[in-house]
């Protein structure tokens, strides 16, 4: 968003925000008044327009951020202090140039807001904070806006979230002539310091189990290009339902959806790695958990009649994780298999096929279930039981990828509930 829109009085609490909540969304501008002269990614020189360039509007660079007391209020509140700084004095005041400054501002997510005075102490704290990281050699510049980039990507999801969602839904006036606004400043000041402290617990739970992994990992190379199991899980004929259904009938689907899923990958040791609506993308550290996730995705959502059919893909193999997200042929191939996986089946890929197999979750083939029986029963042992069934399909074409084998996956046990 740019300051026009900032100007417009769109802004809100949800979108790209920054230092200045409503009205001035950002810090990053240029040095003084006049032209942009904000610093690109890669260049300590050179316009801001050149390198950021606004599809739709001109920074205004003489806008200004809102005045209406509520929100100034608010966002004291929110922020903890008072506005002090320009962004040219909050770069002079932390000892960072205005060219670093407004890479790791933009990195995270914050609008150009020219030279206002909206920035705080807490806006030079960061500045310090991220700039001596890289002075003391502990990150790179690059590494440090990314650090900027993805915190601000999270966090900004986070936030809209729970101004659209949560906030919304409780500032209901609870007597006939309040109004929200009467309700919001209270009800932010109780729940502030509580999600606070929530949000630093689940941070910390999730980064132990992110290093955790990344420890376990075989050799060096591993840490960054892992071979991880990886699911994607798409709504069947999701489009049309858009056409059918209300706005609102909508939305609660892909919320029932998503929090299905999230709820499940979770429970039973994948990782949700993001959401698009009718799709989910998943990861697991070894195949039979990606399978297993897989087929109760299946299963529980064919007991849901509210609920459209439901197909997954799964590949195997080198991963490269960005930021939270994954990338590569494996993540391609998943999601290929997805696209022409029946309904209400799981398709993989031959990598984790052969994984479940080397594992002993699934057989290599019927044939060798009946020798091995065979050779129980003359034996006088227990036969081995497998968790899976694998099903090669036809070999087909796919662009990009070659010719692929896909195998179709199933329960061999009897259904487990819950």
């Amino acid at each position: 968003m740019t300051v026009d829109d900032a100007n417009s009085g769109e802004s809100g609490p949800g979108s790209a925000t920054g230092p200045g909540t409503p009205g001035a969304t950002g810090p990053g501008g240029d040095p003084a008044p006049g032209p942009a002269s904000g610093p690109g990614p890669s260049s300590g020189s050179g316009s801001a327009a050149a390198d950021y360039p606004t599809p739709h509007h001109v920074v205004d660079h003489t806008a200004e951020p809102t005045d209406d007391p509520l929100a100034i209020r608010l966002e004291q509140l929110i922020l903890g202090a008072e506005r002090r700084y320009t962004p040219f004095q909050a770069a002079r005041t932390a000892g960072v140039s205005m060219d670093l400054a407004s890479r790791f501002w933009r990195a995270m997510g914050f609008a150009d807001i020219g030279q206002a005075k909206a920035l705080t102490e807490a806006d030079v704290l960061a500045l310090r904070r991220l700039a001596g990281l890289v002075e003391a050699g502990l990150l790179s510049e690059p590494m440090a806006v990314q650090v900027a980039r993805s915190t601000g990507q999270t966090t900004a999801r986070l936030a809209e979230w729970q101004i659209d969602s949560f906030l919304e839904g409780l500032t209901e006036p609870p007597e006939p002539g309040m109004t929200r606004t009467e309700v919001t400043y209270p009800l932010v000041e109780l729940l502030l310091p509580e999600l606070q402290e929530f949000l630093v617990y689940v941070w910390r739970r999730q980064l132990a189990a992110a290093t955790g992994r990344v420890v376990q990992a075989a050799d060096d190379e591993e840490m960054v290009d892992r071979r991880l199991a990886v699911g994607f899980a798409d709504l069947v004929g999701f489009t049309r339902l858009t056409r059918r259904l209300e706005e609102e009938e909508l939305g609660e689907l892909v919320e029932a959806f998503e929090t299905t899923c999230a709820d499940l990958v979770a429970a039973h040791g994948g990782r949700l790695i993001k959401t698009l609506g009718d799709e989910v993308l998943y990861a697991a550290d070894d195949a039979g958990t990606a399978a297993e996730i897989a087929l109760r995705l299946i299963e529980t959502l064919a007991h849901d009649e509210t609920m459209p059919a439901l197909r997954v893909g799964i590949a195997f193999g080198t991963v490269t994780t960005r930021m939270g997200d994954v990338f590569g042929t494996t993540v391609n191939l998943a999601s290929r298999l997805t696209s022409i996986a029946p309904k209400d089946a799981v398709l993989v890929d031959g990598a984790l096929a052969q994984e479940l197999s080397r594992t002993g979750e699934a057989p290599v083939s019927e044939a060798q279930v009946a020798d091995e029986v065979a050779r129980a029963e003359k034996e006088g042992e227990a036969p081995p039981s497998y968790r899976f069934a694998l099903q090669p399909m036809w070999q087909r074409p796919v662009r990009g990828l070659g010719v692929i084998e896909p195998w179709l996956l199933t329960r061999r046990e009897p259904k487990i509930p819950g």
